[in-house]
């Protein structure tokens, strides 16, 4: 079973990178609605939605062959450089660094109760090194 752990963490951070390019990276325009005077956005809620399965997928698969603390880890990086290193080139103000604190923190936390109910749940074997 040991040789299966590479591939499958690969796989959970490669799920966290196409969170990203699949749902949110492509998308920059904000939405302004003349009723309300507000803009939002560059997200809309379907591609949140999206981007937080795929999330919630990666760290399945994360925590059924990983540690929780690793297997937040795996989920959480990939996604927050990808986030950030965007975010980085459009932002002039550097608050940039706070998003992307906020999103490192709460997908790390996310991530790691994910891994930890999977690790609980009955039948499953962790894939030990």
């Amino acid at each position: 079973m040991t040789g299966r752990r590479t591939p499958l963490t690969a796989g959970a951070a490669g799920l966290s990178v196409l969170a990203w390019v699949a749902w949110l990276a492509w998308d920059r325009e904000y939405q302004f609605d003349p009723e309300t005077s507000t803009t939002s956005g560059p997200y809309e809620t379907w591609q949140v939605v999206g981007c937080l399965l795929t999330l919630l997928a990666a760290a399945v698969l994360a925590g059924w062959v990983l540690r929780p603390l690793v297997a937040a880890l795996v989920v959480t990086v990939p996604f927050t450089l990808c986030w950030t290193v965007d975010a980085a080139l459009q932002d002039e103000t550097g608050l940039f660094m706070v998003g992307a604190l906020l999103i490192a923190v709460g997908l790390f936390l996310g991530s790691f109760l994910v891994a930890v109910g999977i690790g609980r749940a009955p039948g499953r074997r962790r894939i030990d090194a």
